[in-house]
């Protein structure tokens, strides 16, 4: 196994594994690939770039002991690394753009207390089961992704901004949701941070650029019996209308408001019994006792309520969750039919506007169907664009982005694996020094930071400096 997998790596690899010793390591080629992917082939860009990049070895430990040595011996042999949970993000975040090792964080999985408004769990806990020891409490996560089934916490919070929750809880970054977490070094004795408060938003959502998240303490909030609703409307923008209203009711709790247009669902055949043909849908999960004031909503806001099942009944029908079909879960229902959609983020005016979502739509064209998530950001209610594209050219792409944003939508571009792209779009020099004091080779994720070859040669300090008033 002295070949290097990557091509791009003269490290003997075999003798690498061995050095990683009592640490679990997989080495066969077909599984490394396997484990050198993430959803980045939701965009044919990132496919066409990042399809033939591959790690050379997956190390898979158990205990923060064990992830201090592997980033020990990774450090002492000039190693790139890249952290993976789930897999499931998709931008590329856990692909290897330069080789190295894959360190694969699903065997540290304890949950390892549970409290009033609280849970701390090693980064590779599964979101799903969680979500399932909080229930067994009486709590659940204030915030989890539509992926729980696959995806860990140290992923969602190295790699996510919002989820299921948001419309409710706010964006993860916001005080009080990540209440903090501990983060390894990558040296030659690594060390052990920990973050708390608003210095969490130190390490979150840099793509394990800048330290290795270990540990996370995420808040909770009080479990309530959800019942997932499906609406249909005569129309898009009555539908977006419908979700605005709810995502504002004071007399409706909800945890997700999601709209779809009408051709979108023609992509969700288990729904297709529930559903009525050829309407526009809105999503959500809102709280049994509030379900008489959300059925008035619906039909004062010309709707009507198509499912209403809880978690229990809609098991026993063989239906999913139904936030499976909102957020980017959305884009998988349709990628599962149809390998040429693809889809953007986008923001949207604010406060949200039915109106400006009327005039927008026949100017995109038909290659364009419109989905919104909900979500409390700063205060305000606000909706993201999460359309499904049905790609033809890059440049058609970039004309739909330019559509967007001349009409006043902010695109964040889906279709870049560096940090620096989408939603941040700027470099972060608070995370780049944060890189320098964590990760003083540029070691982690290696080729994901654009800016990070112009500032590595500078301290900390220097690189804080930079930071824009």
């Amino acid at each position: 196994m002295t070949d290097s997998i990557s091509g791009k790596s003269n490290l003997n690899w075999a003798s690498f594994a061995e050095e990683l010793a009592p640490v679990a390591t997989i080495s066969e080629p077909v599984l490394v690939k396997k484990r050198s992917r993430d959803f980045f082939w939701y965009s044919p860009i990132l496919n066409s770039q990042l399809r033939r990049s591959f790690g050379d070895l997956v190390a898979l430990p158990k205990t923060p002991e064990e992830m201090a040595h592997c980033l020990s011996v990774a450090y002492a042999h000039d190693a790139p690394i890249v952290l993976r949970g789930g897999g499931t993000g998709n931008y590329g975040q856990a692909v290897p753009l330069d080789g190295g090792l894959i360190i694969e964080t699903t065997a540290m999985n304890r949950i390892l207390d549970i409290g009033d408004g609280y849970v701390t769990a090693e980064a590779g806990a599964n979101i799903e089961e969680i979500n399932a020891a909080l229930h067994a409490k009486g709590w659940e996560l204030a915030i989890f992704p539509s992926t729980q089934d696959i995806a860990t916490i140290g992923g969602f919070i190295a790699g996510g901004s919002s989820g299921i929750g948001s419309v409710a809880q706010g964006m993860l970054r916001d005080p009080g949701n990540i209440i903090s977490l501990k983060a390894m070094s990558v040296e030659d004795t690594p060390k052990l941070r920990l973050f708390e408060g608003q210095d969490v938003n130190q390490i979150h959502h840099a793509w394990g650029l800048n330290g290795v998240i270990t540990e996370v303490t995420l808040r909770t909030v009080p479990h309530q019996k959800w019942i997932g609703c499906m609406a249909t409307f005569d129309s898009y923008p009555k539908a977006y209308g419908a979700g605005y209203a709810l995502a504002c009711a004071p007399d409706i709790h909800r945890k997700l408001v999601s709209t779809v247009d009408a051709r979108i669902c023609a992509y969700f055949p288990r729904l297709a019994d529930h559903l009525r043909p050829g309407k526009h849908l809105m999503t959500s999960l809102v709280p049994v006792e509030d379900m008489d004031a959300y059925r008035a909503l619906i039909a004062e806001q010309g709707g009507t309520v198509d499912l209403a099942m809880s978690e229990t009944e809609l098991k026993a029908a063989k239906l999913p969750h139904v936030f499976e079909f909102a957020y980017n879960h959305t884009t998988l229902q349709v990628l599962k039919a149809d390998r040429s959609a693809t889809y953007l983020q986008v923001g949207c005016p604010t406060p949200p506007d039915p109106a400006a979502i009327t005039d927008l739509g026949p100017k995109l064209g038909d290659d364009v169907w419109q989905h919104h998530e909900f979500a409390l950001l700063d205060g305000q209610i606000v909706s993201f664009d999460l359309p499904i594209v049905w790609y033809s050219t890059e440049d058609r792409l970039h004309e739909i982005e330019a559509t967007y944003e001349a009409n006043g939508f902010p695109v964040y571009d889906a279709h870049v694996c560096m940090v620096e792209g989408g939603g941040l779009k700027n470099a972060d020099y608070r995370h780049l020094a944060w890189k320098k004091r964590m990760d003083p080779k540029g070691l982690l994720n290696s080729g994901k930071s654009l800016e990070w070859e112009n500032v590595k040669h500078k301290t900390p300090e220097e690189i804080e400096a930079m930071i824009p008033e």
